[in-house]
């Protein structure tokens, strides 16, 4: 089984996240382009996600709600850089509004070999401290059991 690798070396104000998926390249890019796929494997389990907004586009915006069952919510926005494509990936910008002012940029690649597609995101942050908040704020537990998640909607969508 897959697992998601997690990278934040010390002193270093970024997170390196690899996870490879049985799924070809353009299925998975699709999985994370697609705001009618992407609510369906986002994060934890417990948490509903709805997008106000999604503009994939070179300056297009993003903005997507989570909610808990006891009803609170978390907001999560961004500017896409660049036309997302499966060749030359996604570069975005990122602000948890928990915690705003502090913007992370995140570049996301899709390597496919075999029928297999490694994807590979490393995200930018102004300061190791705000890189490690964002690690204690739960951000490592929604990678991971989104990830899980994710596979099991490329199984679905291939008909395993």
């Amino acid at each position: 089984m897959a697992k998601t690798e997690i990278t934040a070396e010390p002193g270093i104000p970024q997170i390196v996240i690899t996870r490879e998926f049985e799924a070809p390249r353009d299925l998975v890019f699709r999985a994370y382009i697609d705001p009618e796929l992407i609510v369906r494997w986002l994060g934890p389990r417990r948490l509903t996600t709805r997008f106000e907004y999604h503009e994939p586009r070179d300056g297009g915006r993003w903005r997507y709600v989570s909610t808990s069952p006891a009803g609170d919510e978390h907001g999560f926005h961004g500017v896409f850089h660049g036309t997302p494509s499966v060749d030359g990936g996604i570069v975005q910008t990122f602000e948890y509004e928990g915690m705003p002012g502090h913007v992370a940029l995140e570049t996301v690649t899709f390597e496919e070999t075999g029928g297999r597609t490694l994807v590979r995101s490393v995200s930018c942050f102004p300061s190791v401290e705000y890189r490690d908040d964002m690690i204690a704020s739960g951000a490592e537990y929604g990678i991971r059991e989104g990830d899980e998640r994710l596979t099991e909607l490329l199984a679905e969508l291939q008909g395993r």
